[in-house]
């Protein structure tokens, strides 16, 4: 999950407290959203000019788990003590591959346990990851400069047998990560106690082992293990498939149920649009008109998509595991981003939506959040990622859990 897009607007917006009237999506929309379910989530985040949805996704998910378990006065996580941790993962993975695997900016759900297992976690007010000056997280130059380092090291090892590789080379990557996110935090203080990572991975009451990632492809059987096919998985997660109806239900009743849901999804498509906060798949796809193009990592927003399907229901395709699959296999569903289910919404026609919590700031007008139909989840969704208990007693059967 490796989409950006910069909106550097950040207030504490909360969507916990809504009245019973109907919401909608945007300005002069005749879109009408009525509350079935919505749970508590930490304020919207900008993730900036960095490819770190994953931990910003991952992370708004455990703050609502929190708030679930009686903390409603959760701290934030700091995303970038995971990304960091992360990156240096990645790097000692790449360099053992020899440059086979990944080696980017994205990530998955799965890296926050990994962390969280290895090293812990900090709050985010100790260690906000931009020691370089700027308003807003920007990983450009970061990254760039992390890239040249593997792989001058990856070179350098690969040199007929001579290049034996010294026990100081992850020193180096912890160096560049020291200068652009600042010291690694291993003892820190926060509201007058003192921590460790780990120490503090404990208070937060969490437990990695809770929480299980579920999908649904054709090519791989149902209910049983398998290896999320995705680019960022560097860590190599498991997943859980299940047929996509299944998918669908279990993510409804977890929200029915008090339990929110991380979300990996691809957003690449013309009915995915946060300007107007909304994701459908319309019938018409031609009824949506693209201008412009989308930069490599949506730093700016994508490409402008414009719809009379933005303001006024329409019908939508009705999806299949077969459209799904074929999705997947020919490359146009593909692992885009990661974002934060909070809510569960019935339209005025009849669709089920999902209230989404996105982390590209708070410029559009659910400041921060989208809708997103039942259709464009089935369509385009990637995993979930979920609290075991918020599966019924029947699919923990199903599922061997």
């Amino acid at each position: 999950m490796n989409k950006v897009i910069l909106f550097s607007f950040s207030v504490l917006f909360s969507f916990s407290v809504l009245s019973q009237e109907p919401t909608t999506n945007d300005e002069g929309s005749t879109y009408k959203f009525q509350k079935i379910a919505h749970l508590d989530a930490s304020p919207v985040q900008s993730q900036g000019y960095t490819g770190t949805c994953w931990s910003f996704s991952a992370l708004s998910f455990f703050e609502s788990e929190m708030m679930r378990k009686g903390n409603k006065n959760a701290p934030l996580l700091s995303e970038m003590y995971i990304v960091r941790k992360a990156y240096e993962g990645k790097a000692e993975k790449y360099i053992r591959m020899d440059g086979k695997i990944n080696f980017e900016q994205g990530g998955a759900f799965h890296d926050i346990p990994w962390v969280f297992k290895n090293y812990g976690i900090v709050p985010s007010d100790v260690y906000s990851g931009n020691n370089y000056g700027l308003s807003s997280h920007n990983h450009r130059e970061l990254f760039s400069g992390l890239q040249g380092y593997v792989d001058g090291i990856l070179a350098y090892s690969n040199n007929k047998g001579k290049g034996t590789l010294s026990p100081v080379w992850k020193q180096g990557v912890s160096g560049i990560l020291d200068a652009y996110l600042g010291p690694d935090p291993t003892e820190f203080k926060f509201n007058g106690k003192k921590y460790t990572p780990r120490s503090y991975a404990a208070e937060t009451g969490l437990n990695m082992d809770d929480y299980v990632s579920i999908t649904s492809f054709t090519h791989l059987e149902n209910y049983e293990e398998c290896l999320l096919a995705i680019q960022d998985n560097w860590a190599w997660g498991k997943s859980i498939n299940v047929p996509l109806n299944e998918l669908l239900e279990i993510t409804e009743n977890a929200l029915r149920n008090g339990y929110t849901v991380a979300w990996g999804a691809d957003v690449s498509e013309g009915g995915f649009n946060f300007r107007k906060g909304l994701a459908i798949v319309p019938e018409d796809e031609s009824s949506i008109m693209v201008s412009g193009s989308d930069s490599r990592n949506f730093s700016d927003a994508g490409a402008d998509k414009q719809s009379n399907a933005f303001l006024t229901p329409v019908k939508e395709l009705e999806i299949t595991p077969k459209m799904r699959q074929e999705g997947y296999d020919n490359k146009t569903t593909t692992d885009d981003h990661g974002m934060h289910i909070i809510g569960l919404y019935k339209e005025a026609n009849g669709t089920t939506y999902f209230l989404v919590k996105n982390s590209w700031g708070t410029n559009n007008f659910p400041q921060g959040y989208l809708y997103v139909s039942e259709n464009y989840f089935k369509y385009k969704t990637i995993n979930v990622y979920i609290h075991k208990e918020a599966l019924s007693e029947e699919y923990r059967k199903k599922l061997g859990i």
